[in-house]
């Protein structure tokens, strides 16, 4: 018998930093994230503007992120983006 070595991926719910980059409705944003855009609520944080970032999860922004802080964790997304797309080559 011959076995395959799988692969396990982790399946778990994340939050992910996000900018601002319009705010067509009072409380909805469009966020961009590596490129992709997604529309998110923003009930649970009030008032942002375009550049602002937010932590994002489960479609709507949970936190406001200070620009430092924001970039910080966008660093370490990276990180995890690289290693993730180096594993798959």
């Amino acid at each position: 018998m011959q076995f395959k070595k799988r692969r396990t991926v982790a399946a778990m719910c994340l939050g992910i930093p996000a900018m601002v980059v319009e705010v067509p409705e009072k409380q909805w944003a469009v966020i961009e994230v590596e490129g992709v855009r997604r529309k998110v609520g923003l009930h649970l944080v009030g008032e942002v503007a375009p550049g602002d970032y937010l932590m994002v999860h489960a479609g709507f922004a949970v936190e406001k992120l200070e620009l430092a802080e924001a970039e910080a964790r966008l660093a370490i997304w990276k990180e995890l983006l690289d290693f993730e797309r180096a594993e798959e080559a």
